[in-house]
């Protein structure tokens, strides 16, 4: 089974960054697809980047030229690196393993494992 821990949360001011990273365990997640999503205060979990098994990343609109995912086969883990950060970006965020290859990231459903999150704080 795939274990995630996500870690890189933290607080931070507006116009700031930070790179979240998920390390997983159990299997290799080069050939996987991995996914972030987030969850504000008051608001419904969000799709908020993904990295198919073959390297095509998806944004959501929100963090287009903002946020970048990218995965590092060595280590086993994916990152989120998130710049010009804005309050509205305050967040739990978790990443996300599909483990078969479906041509769809943006929902929960595609994903079958999850992390426990780490929380991301901006301030204004």
């Amino acid at each position: 089974q795939v274990q995630l821990v996500e870690s890189g949360g933290g607080l931070v001011q507006a116009g700031g960054s930070l790179r979240l990273s998920c390390a997983a365990s159990g299997r290799v997640i080069s050939t996987y697809a991995m996914g972030w999503f987030r969850q504000a205060a008051g608001k419904e979990q969000e799709f908020v980047a993904a990295i198919s098994w073959s390297g095509v990343r998806y944004y959501a609109d929100s963090v287009k030229g903002r946020f970048g995912i990218s995965r590092d086969n060595a280590k086993n883990t994916v990152y989120l690196q998130m710049n010009s950060l804005k309050p509205e970006d305050t967040a739990v965020y978790y990443c996300a393993c599909q483990v078969k290859r479906i041509n769809s990231y943006y929902s929960r459903g595609s994903y079958d494992y999850w992390g426990q999150g780490t929380q991301v704080t901006v301030s204004s």
